[in-house]
């Protein structure tokens, strides 16, 4: 199946980014606008309470499942915000590692934020997406 997304990549930027610059998406590609994918276990409990790496990959879990029922995988996703509740470049980097080798080759352009807090008790990630697809 052809994919819509098409990663750009800038010579004129840094080459030490882990992720393309920019995406793109022809006009007639369904976007789909994610909610926040958040380490949330079945139940609605927050996964791996205190574990930066364990909440990132079960986000990714999630955003995976948001994906497949709106008919896209990761490898349709044209962009990223990940956000770690954490003032403590560490965590961001770990957190971001979970999210970099998730997507493998399809790394797209992403922004990678400390904040304060996020919405659920005991929550340290949370990744927000867009995705764009070529309907049939």
């Amino acid at each position: 199946m052809p994919r819509a997304v098409t990663l750009i990549r800038s010579a004129s930027l840094s080459d030490v980014a882990e992720y393309a610059y920019a995406a793109t998406a022809p006009a007639e590609s369904r976007l789909i606008f994610l909610a926040g994918a958040c380490p949330l276990n079945e139940d609605g409990s927050t996964a791996a309470i205190g574990d930066v790496a364990g909440q990132a990959a079960k986000a990714v879990e999630n955003l995976r499942t948001a994906l497949a029922d709106s008919g896209a995988s990761l490898h349709d996703v044209i962009s990223t915000r990940v956000l770690v509740a954490s003032d403590r470049q560490e965590d961001l980097v770990t957190a971001w590692e979970v999210v970099r080798d998730a997507f493998g080759d399809h790394d797209v352009p992403s922004t990678l934020m400390g904040v304060t807090v996020l919405g659920y008790n005991d929550q340290l990630v949370e990744i927000e997406s867009v995705a764009a697809v070529l309907d049939s």
